[in-house]
């Protein structure tokens, strides 16, 4: 495996654990009905899953983002 794959894939792998985090933030901000922490954790959202297409238009592309 060459440097640019794992590259991709290290920021894949990051991109899916932000939408972890993203996700359970949102279940906690709802909870708490915390409209500012709510917006956060969608936002969180938005960067994981844009984080995530460019990690795999990167891997298609053969590492070139």
């Amino acid at each position: 495996m060459d440097v640019k794959k794992a590259r991709g894939l290290i920021g894949l792998a990051g991109s899916i654990f932000g939408a972890v985090n993203a996700f359970s933030s949102l279940r906690a901000a709802r909870g708490d009905k915390d409209k500012l922490a709510l917006a956060n954790a969608v936002a969180g959202i938005v960067v994981a899953i844009t984080g995530a297409a460019l990690a795999v238009r990167g891997l298609r592309k053969g590492g070139k983002a």
